[in-house]
C-alpha cells in the first residue's frame, strides 16, 4: 500500500516564497504573469505547464524537469486515488 502524498509544486512555491521573504506580487512579476495566475499556483489551484516550468526554473531554481515531475506526481497520486476504474477491463 502506497503511503507516499506527493506534494503540489504549489506548496513547494509557497515555502521557496516564504524562505526568500517574498509574495505573491514579487513571483507574479518574477514570473511575468498576472497575480491571480501566481495566487492560484500557490494555492495549488493551477498544476505546472511545461511553460510554467521553464518560468519556475530560473525564478527559483531547480531544472524544468524537476518542476513537472513533481505535478506529475502529484497529479498521478490524485488520480489513483479518484479514477473509478471498476469498469475497466484489458481488452
Amino acid at each position: 500500500m502506497k503511503m507516499f502524498n506527493p506534494p503540489h509544486p504549489g506548496e513547494i512555491i509557497a515555502d521557496s516564497l516564504e524562505e526568500l521573504g517574498l509574495g505573491i506580487r514579487d513571483l507574479a512579476r518574477a514570473l511575468n504573469v498576472a497575480p491571480s495566475t501566481a495566487q492560484r499556483l500557490v494555492s495549488c489551484k493551477a498544476a505546472v505547464t511545461s511553460e510554467m516550468a521553464v518560468k519556475l526554473s530560473k525564478v527559483l531554481g531547480s531544472s524544468p524537469r524537476l518542476w513537472l515531475k513533481l505535478q506529475e506526481s502529484y497529479s498521478l497520486d490524485k488520480a489513483e486515488k479518484t479514477v473509478d476504474i471498476c469498469d475497466c477491463s484489458p481488452p
